[in-house]
Order: C-alpha cells, then structure tokens, then sequence
C-alpha cells in the first residue's frame, strides 16, 4: 500500500497491510499537524502533490528498504488538501521480524519520504501562510 489521499488515513489499516506471521515488531509513524511553528500559531496545513509520481516514489522507497532488510515491508499513505491540527499528514507501517530492523526502517522510510516525494506543504496561521520545505533536520 503506497497511496496519496484526500480523506483521513486509517492508520490501523496502514498497519493491516504489513502484518504477518514472520514479523515480530510493527511500526507505526504517523505525521500529525501541530499547533506551532517556529513561534508561530498553526491553524491547519495544506498538501499538493503530483499523485502518481508521488505513489511510484513511495514504492520505490519500500523497494529499497526492501533490499536493504530483506524482511521488512513498508506501507506508506500521505495525505493531500487541507489537514487540521491533530489529524495525520502522513502514515507508514513497517514490519520485521526484530525491532531494530524496524525501528530503522521505519526511520529510512519518513527521511526518504520528506526528502524524495513530490509532496508541497503550506502552513496556514494565525497571521499569514507559508509554503515549507517538506524536509526535516535529522535528529
């Protein structure tokens, strides 16, 4: 499963699609909007994408961590238009038969996602909007 949405993402199926008798540990990451901002008062985010090279990157993603933990899958749905506070932007499920393998494929997975999806966010607040880089600092 590696879908761009317009309605909320169903984390527990996300989590579904993933699940098997092999795999000891499942992951859940889910993205949710916050409130703030670098200071800043969040009222919602907006999403755009460019659909299906978004899907076809997020499979090309789970197909690399695939590769790089043979026992591991990966479901990924991210969600477009408008996202209130508190609702998730972005859902992925990793399952592996050991958390470590898990933990970071999971980690891979929101860093390649951020770093290679064409996905566009605008943080709408209290006092402007502005459109963000959909990448994060490692930490």
């Amino acid at each position: 499963m590696h879908a761009i949405v317009t309605e909320p993402i169903d984390a527990s199926r996300v989590a579904a699609a993933v699940r098997r008798a092999e795999a000891g540990a499942v992951i859940v990451f889910e993205g949710l909007t916050r409130n703030h901002h670098n200071g800043r008062s969040v009222l919602r985010l907006e999403y755009e994408s460019y659909a299906a090279m978004a899907e076809s990157e997020m499979a090309a993603i789970a197909e690399r961590i695939r590769l790089r933990w043979p026992e591991v899958r990966v479901a990924m749905v991210h969600r477009v238009g408008v996202v209130p506070v508190g609702e998730a932007s972005v859902v992925i499920a990793v399952s592996a038969p050991h958390r470590a393998e898990a933990y970071a494929a999971s980690r891979t997975a929101i860093d390649e996602l951020k770093d290679r999806v064409p996905v566009w966010k605008k943080e709408v607040y209290t006092d402007g909007e502005a459109w963000i880089a959909n990448k994060e600092a490692s930490s």
